[in-house]
């Protein structure tokens, strides 16, 4: 038989306890794997495969969800059984995900460590194929009042304009600020540059009246606090 000729694999061919959609009705969609809750949104195999091995397929080709966030539109409909409104729809759904992690809760989140102001930037950040540096804008209490860019391109002390990190947080009257990059590397080890710019931002706080609380480098599914790591910051 040849493959043009194979039936092609459905999640309907799957025994009903094993079918996705039947389990995310039954069970919360927190109790399905990626691969399955790529396959409620492929509907489809194809020969040889049901939708959800495509889904495992598709995660193991671009090593996750992360990987798949980053991959070009044209090389995702490009993959066999997927096609541009596959590829739409993963990258729609994808991009709601990393929407939904930005929107603030009806009491914007509030930053206790580190590992908070990572944790609202990481996953869209890692993903980014060049530098960025944004600026977490903060109150009294340490609750966020908005992520702000102020910068794309390689960070180093000749390129960043600090006063443009401070500008947004002047306006909106923000008391403290963390400065967030990211590595494209996914190595989230400062480099001399990402210390020299941080210390001309502490320094630029200082005079401004505005508290540089940390600068963090993303990485891949890793961060590197420069405070932690005592790198600009006085102790």
């Amino acid at each position: 038989m040849s493959e043009h000729s194979r039936p092609t694999y459905r999640i309907t061919d799957l025994h009903a306890s094993e079918r996705p959609r039947e389990r995310l009705a039954a069970l919360g969609a927190q109790a399905l794997s990626n691969a399955e809750l790529l396959a409620i949104l492929l509907r489809v195999g194809v020969a040889g495969e049901n939708a959800v091995q495509v889904g495992q397929r598709l995660l193991q080709t671009f090593g996750g969800l992360t990987g798949l966030h980053r991959a070009p539109f044209a090389e995702l409909r490009k993959q066999h059984g997927i096609g541009e409104a596959k590829a739409a729809q993963i990258k729609a759904a994808i991009e709601l995900g990393r929407r939904l992690s930005l929107e603030s809760p009806i009491e914007r989140p509030t930053i206790h460590s580190p590992a908070d102001a990572a944790a609202l930037v990481q996953y869209e950040m890692s993903a980014l194929e060049q530098e960025h540096l944004r600026v977490l804008l903060l109150d009294t209490r340490n609750h966020v009042l908005d992520i702000v860019e102020v910068y794309r391109g390689s960070v180093n002390s000749s390129q960043v304009r600090v006063g443009e990190v401070f500008r947004e947080a002047i306006r909106r009257n923000a008391t403290a600020i963390i400065v967030v990059h990211n590595h494209p590397s996914g190595d989230p080890t400062p480099s001399p540059d990402d210390v020299a710019v941080t210390r001309a931002i502490i320094q630029a706080g200082q005079l401004l009246g505005v508290e540089v609380l940390d600068h963090i480098v993303i990485g891949q599914g890793r961060f590197v606090s420069l405070k932690e790591r005592k790198l600009a910051f006085s102790n």
